[in-house]
């Protein structure tokens, strides 16, 4: 072993002193020379910084040829012994290697710019005075044409001589090698060397190939065209081909661009955003054969003549397009061993439009399919728009932020969108630069469908909530102008007060009547009982001027004007917020497809960055509590809970969610419920209207469960839904989802319920006040109770058995149960309560005859006036009137009807006796 790498070593030491004499002889007699001769001219100039380069790389491989023989020659001098390692060009081949293919790149583009032709041309003293010496050196060069020919061939021909030496003596080496590790690295070696001088004959070939492009092509062409790096690959002068642009001269196809030469112009179209489509076949000219050539802003056709002509150009544009990807040439350059021939046809790159069109003049960055934006990617103008979002085919689609500068000053409109197919559609957040803010609905560009438009500056504060059509205010509404204190509930058309309309004031006015473009007329009613009625004007600054009678009698004031209720014939509840319900039947009626359900979703975030982040759950895998919530998974869940107890728990889950769609269409109709109601719209004239309406919004959710559900089954090729439990669908939406939507609703709807029976209440209120001041005994008596039902047993009497001072301990199990009916929203919960109450009461009287006891109706009714009396619930007349109107219909006539009409009727008589209690009370005391 030792002898044949010894051998090898002796061979190659000679080999490097000798080519290292050759380096030297080259670098003395022609590269310092022409370093010497630095041209005046432009493109002299750019040539020799070039040649510069060449030079360095020259260097590169001389120090490494003078190295590599210092190091053998002193292992020559100092070993006994040789192994593999002691060759560095096979220990440290990669070094080699790459310094040849360094050097050869750069003498390629130094040959593709004419650097020699050039260099020869000088007119230097320096170049004049070696001329004589150089022509010496070059002895088979006599003639002046042949110069640059000789520097050409002496700056690479020894070079690529000593690498095929490089071969010769490791071929040697391998031949006295036996099998084993150390000639399998030999033979890898060899591989790599015959690689290299394959490489450098293909660099060398391609060079001279597209310097003779240059050589006979116009100057007008080659002063823009001609880069040092680039490389012709193709020209349909030696491969005819035709394009379908116009008339097309001459086809070039480079390394990195494709150009179509057509008389005194060319167009170029960068590789990296080239796709070719071999399926195109040319109708009109049936005995061609075409590939169709698509770029971001042109589509051409590439023809030939027979289909072999065809398969090489679709082969080579390919082959081009892919390596330009890349960013490297195949090694070998037009070998098969390149990573297939099909490019990718999606991509990221940067492009700037240039035809006329809506992306002109601006500058896209991200991804490509086919020659259109396709993916995520970012648009910049030079007016300073810009684009950050998702694009599909070329145009916006799916969720976008766009940033448009404002003409007189320096802020932007920022746009937090959805789009599609190039235009805003779907739900988006608008920051205007004019301190506006809009969240809703989009179609077109233009604001359609629910929205709400708010004012945030200081000055002149507003805010819109309702339905949009073309950019405008129309269809219902509700405006609330927080400057003047004062909320507008009516129709809109064309951004103006139209049709009926009801106006509440933070003083409590409230009125109704007819607009027409924002003018008025009809009845004003104050809280007091005073009726205006005649025609009115809002003038800016100058308040509410009206011409008409007044009214002062309050004669009808408990029928009419406390009880008087607005909107219900003018407003329908089926017309109030149809935008937030047609986003829902859109999502529906695509199929709940995953991109639609952007069309409504987003009023459960409230924030630029949570809406960016809800957009992104709809599209990214993440946890598997979020995955579980994706729309192929919520109809697989409907169709497993349809019983009703399973349905109700899904129904409350899914509700309380913001990624689900019921949950999402709730959180909606609370904004919209809270923007009439709430504040200023808390107006006893609203409470009918309020209350259909949250009995509508739960009559909807469970159409729209339905209609999920149906999908679903259809989707599976099921059944159809089985009922739950019988019962009509408005049943089924009072007993199954009223309960669990109600508490989004309940500060707003008790309060209407409160002020609207606020007089009964507050004489209620009186009653309960008076009646607190009897001891249990006296109140007992008062009430008619029967004696043999008093609880004695109860009491804790004083030590002169003074039973009349022992008060608030009888029946007190019973009033307890009975004042939790107010830490419940749901009327279920609330008339489970009040059976528990009237079962408590039951209870003790049973005790108290130690027997079980069923109470007739005049003993339970003056049982319960005392236990109400004692429990002091605060609004009762407003909690039984909600139970009342919002219970599930089921209930009536049954027991539960029963124990609130016995309810409702003590608290009548609370209301009546208080005027005869006076006296008795004084009594009591003096007692």
């Amino acid at each position: 072993m030792d002898m044949c790498t010894a051998e090898a070593t002796a061979s190659l030491l000679q080999v490097e002193e000798t080519f290292s004499a050759c380096l030297a002889r080259i670098d003395a007699l022609i590269l310092k020379p022409l370093l010497q001769a630095e041209p005046n001219d432009q493109k002299g100039k750019e040539n020799f910084k070039l040649f510069q380069l060449l030079n360095d790389r020259f260097q590169a491989l001389w120090n490494l040829t003078e190295e590599n023989y210092w190091i053998l020659k002193q292992k020559w001098s100092t070993s006994e012994s040789f192994c593999i390692q002691d060759i560095y060009i096979i220990w440290k081949g990669d070094l080699f290697l790459s310094l040849y293919i360094q050097y050869f790149v750069t003498f390629a583009n130094y040959v593709v710019v004419q650097g020699f032709e050039h260099a020869t041309k000088s007119k230097s003293e320096v170049w004049k005075h070696h001329k004589t010496v150089l022509k010496q050196f070059l002895t088979d060069f006599t003639s002046e044409s042949s110069m640059s020919l000789a520097l050409y061939t002496v700056l690479h021909k020894p070079i690529r001589e000593h690498i095929e030496q490089y071969t010769q003596l490791l071929t040697k080496l391998k031949v006295a090698l036996q099998e084993g590790s150390e000639k399998d690295v030999v033979i890898s070696a060899i591989k790599e060397y015959m690689k290299l001088e394959s490489f450098i004959n293909q660099v060398l070939d391609e060079a001279c190939f597209t310097k003779s492009l240059w050589k006979n092509l116009s100057y007008k062409f080659t002063d823009i065209l001609c880069v040092p790096e680039r490389r012709l690959l193709e020209d349909s002068k030696n491969l005819p081909i035709s394009a379908s642009t116009n008339r097309s001269d001459r086809i070039l196809l480079f390394d990195d661009v494709l150009v179509i030469i057509q008389g005194n112009s060319f167009q170029s179209f960068d590789l990296k955003l080239v796709w070719i489509d071999e399926n195109y076949k040319e109708k009109s000219a049936p005995g061609l054969y075409g590939l169709r050539i698509i770029t971001p802003e042109e589509t051409f056709f590439l023809t030939a003549k027979d289909p072999q002509m065809k398969a090489v150009w679709q082969w080579k544009l390919n082959q081009a397009v892919r390596q330009a990807l890349n960013g490297k040439r195949d090694f070998p350059l037009w070998g098969k061993t390149g990573e297939g021939t099909e490019p990718p046809s999606r991509r990221f790159f940067t492009y700037v439009f240039r035809l006329e069109g809506k992306f002109k003049s601006a500058t896209y960055e991200g991804e490509w399919h086919w020659g259109k934006p396709h993916g995520k990617g970012t648009l910049k103008w030079r007016d300073g728009r810009n684009h950050v979002g998702d694009f599909k085919d070329g145009l916006e689609h799916g969720f976008g932020i766009c940033l448009v500068p404002r003409q007189s000053e320096d802020r932007y409109d920022c746009y937090k969108c959805h789009w599609y197919e190039g235009k805003m559609r779907g739900y988006g957040i608008c920051e205007y630069g004019n301190d506006m803010v809009y969240k809703g609905y989009f179609k077109d560009n233009m604001r359609e469908g629910f929205g709400i438009l708010e004012n945030i500056s200081a000055e002149h504060p507003f805010k819109y909530t309702g339905q949009w059509e073309s950019d405008k205010k129309s269809g219902y509404g509700v405006w609330e102008d927080k400057d003047r204190g004062e909320r507008y509930i009516g129709t809109w058309l064309d951004d103006r007060r139209h049709g009926q309309g009801i106006v509440v004031t933070q003083s409590g006015v409230c009125y109704q009547r007819m607009f027409h473009a924002d003018k008025m007329v009809g009845k004003l009613s104050f809280a007091n009982g005073f009726i205006l009625e005649g025609t009115f004007t809002n003038k800016s600054g100058q308040g509410l001027q009206t011409h008409g009678i007044l009214n002062t009698s309050n004669e009808q004031l408990d029928d009419r004007i406390t009880k008087a209720q607005l909107g219900l014939e003018e407003f329908p509840v089926e017309k109030r917020w149809k935008g937030i319900y047609d986003q829902f039947l859109e999502f529906i009626h695509s199929g709940c497809k995953e991109e639609m359900e952007e069309s409504f979703t987003g009023f459960h975030v409230q924030t630029s960055k949570e809406l960016r982040k809800s957009q992104e759950y709809l599209f990214c895998q993440r946890g598997t509590e979020e995955v579980s919530w994706k729309i192929e998974d919520i109809l697989e869940e409907l169709i497993l809970h349809q019983e009703l107890e399973s349905l109700q728990i899904y129904l409350e889950k899914a509700l309380k969610s913001s990624l689900h769609p019921l949950g999402k269409l709730l959180k909606a109709l609370t904004i919209a419920f809270q923007a009439t109601y709430s504040g200023i719209g808390a107006n006893r004239h609203l409470l009918t209207m309020a209350q259909e309406e949250v009995k509508h919004y739960a009559k909807k959710i469970w159409e729209f469960y339905q209609s999920l559900l149906h999908l679903a089954l259809e989707q599976k090729v099921q059944q159809p839904a089985k009922c739950v439990d019988g019962g009509t669908s408005d049943q089924k939406a009072c007993s199954v989802v009223l309960p669990l939507i109600l508490p989004c609703f309940y500060p707003e709807l008790s309060m209407l319920y409160m002020l609207y029976h606020e007089r009964e209440d507050d004489l209620y209120c009186q009653g309960i006040v008076d009646l607190s001041l009897f001891p249990d005994i006296k109140l007992l008596e008062f009430l008619d109770v029967q004696k043999h039902l008093w609880p004695l047993k109860d009491l804790t009497l004083t030590t002169n058995q003074r039973r009349s001072l022992i008060k608030d301990k009888c029946f007190l199990s019973a009033t307890e149960c009975l004042q939790k009916l107010i830490t419940t929203v749901d009327p279920r919960e609330k008339l489970v309560i009040l059976q528990k109450t009237y079962e408590e009461i039951e209870s003790t009287v049973s005790r108290v005859l130690e027997k079980d006891y069923k109470l007739p109706m005049d003993d339970l009714l003056s049982l319960l006036i005392y236990v109400v009396s004692r429990a002091k619930i605060q609004h009762l007349g407003a909690e039984i009137h909600l139970i009342r109107d919002l219970m599930d219909p089921t209930n009536q006539g049954g027991l539960y009807d029963f124990l609130l009409t016995a309810l409702e009727s003590c608290y009548k008589h609370i209301q009546k006796m208080r005027l005869n209690q006076r006296d008795n009370c004084h009594v009591a005391h003096s007692s």
